[in-house]
């Protein structure tokens, strides 16, 4: 299968398997950076399931521009423009195509929380997740390649493996996990500088299978907001707003962040005091994607690598309320893989998973030789 007909295939499964377009249904399609035959497939395959098209192309070059000299008020009037547009729509598929995964670096940390707290991140938490069914994924581009440390050919072959892969078939070997999750109580983490304990009791999992985020490839849960006590080294860097954190280390007391350092403490903390929420735990996820085995500085990617967990400051998750509120999502990954230091996973005192495989009898479906 060549490169347009995968492409096409993905347009398939993202209208008709994760949003499930129907007749009359409005889809915002929105795209940073454009592959145009990709969306093109996009805005046919919407009105081949009977829904109505609509087509945003950004380009985060010029958002850069726009994010360097933007005010209060412009950007309290952009989100006034998009949202009102944005409650219109049923369905959004938010697309990214990353050139430069630095192109925020050197705009100014005000300019930059002026940009996303009064539109951007605003948009994104009050208005599309709430208020469409969505989905997001990013679209194979050089720089992504260069961030896996392949060649664009071999990233391409790579990417449309681990986005259509067999939802299905993975959705059912994840229900013993998400069911494991709905009757634990007490979880504990160990990796190297990590011991963590909490409780998820009476919040329970859920499955990402492929219906939110390409790739996908989760179960997550929250924790009870004050049971988070001990300590957590993630392992992975994390991009945001053109800076690439590394070594975060986070210390918990009664569910709160107490202490944090990492390669720019300072930054991090600022982060951290968005505002209260931001200080507490909205998400504890478990990735399980075959094909996703080791970091690329990609969110999207990083959060499902086999082995991995995230751990997230911020905002919880539909489906997994733990009450926490905040302008934060921050997903921050730990990979328990031997290669990565190796850990474990406790539920209840008993191991789950060990150096990144999955130990019970009833979860050796989510090992990786048996998701390909």
């Amino acid at each position: 299968m060549d490169q347009d007909q995968r492409a096409g295939k993905l347009a398939h499964t993202l209208v008709t398997y994760s949003l499930k377009v129907k007749p009359g249904e409005k889809v915002l399609i929105e795209t940073r950076g454009a592959d145009l035959p990709f969306t093109a497939d996009l805005i046919k395959e919407v009105y081949a399931a009977g829904g109505l098209p609509f087509l945003s192309i950004k380009y985060p070059y010029l958002e850069r521009e726009i994010m360097n000299g933007c005010t209060g008020e412009q950007m309290d009037l952009l989100y006034r423009l998009e949202a009102d547009r944005m409650h219109e729509m049923d369905c959004y598929i938010g697309i990214r195509l990353p050139e430069n995964a630095y192109e925020e670096n050197g705009v100014p940390l005000a300019q930059v929380e002026c940009y996303n707290n009064r539109y951007d991140y605003k948009l994104l938490m009050e208005d599309r997740v709430p208020g469409t069914r969505w989905v997001v994924l990013r679209y194979p581009t050089p720089a992504m390649a260069q961030a896996a440390q392949m060649s664009t050919a071999q990233f391409t072959d790579f990417y449309f493996d681990v986005c259509t892969l067999d939802y299905a078939r993975m959705s059912k070997a994840m229900d013993p996990l998400k069911e494991l999750m709905d009757r634990t109580d007490k979880v504990r983490i160990t990796a190297k500088d990590t011991d963590l304990t909490f409780s998820i009791k009476g919040i329970g999992g859920v499955k990402c299978d492929g219906l939110c985020n390409i790739p996908d490839g989760e179960v997550y849960s929250a924790p009870v907001i004050d049971s988070v006590n001990g300590f957590i080294t993630y392992n992975t860097p994390s991009l945001v707003d053109g800076f690439s954190f590394e070594n975060i280390r986070l210390e918990f007391e009664n569910g709160k962040i107490v202490k944090a350092t990492a390669n720019n403490t300072e930054r991090l903390n600022a982060i951290l005091d968005t505002d209260e929420g931001a200080r507490y735990i909205g998400e504890f996820a478990i990735g399980v994607n075959p094909y996703v085995l080791k970091p690329m500085n990609e969110t999207l990617f990083d959060e499902k690598i086999m082995g991995s967990l995230h751990f997230t400051p911020g905002n919880c998750v539909e489906g997994c309320e733990n009450g926490n509120r905040s302008k934060v999502h921050w997903d921050l990954v730990l990979i328990q893989t031997p290669e990565w230091g190796g850990g474990e996973i406790y539920f209840d005192g008993v191991a789950i998973r060990k150096d990144g495989r999955f130990v019970p009898d009833a979860l050796q479906a989510l090992n990786p030789e048996n998701l390909r």
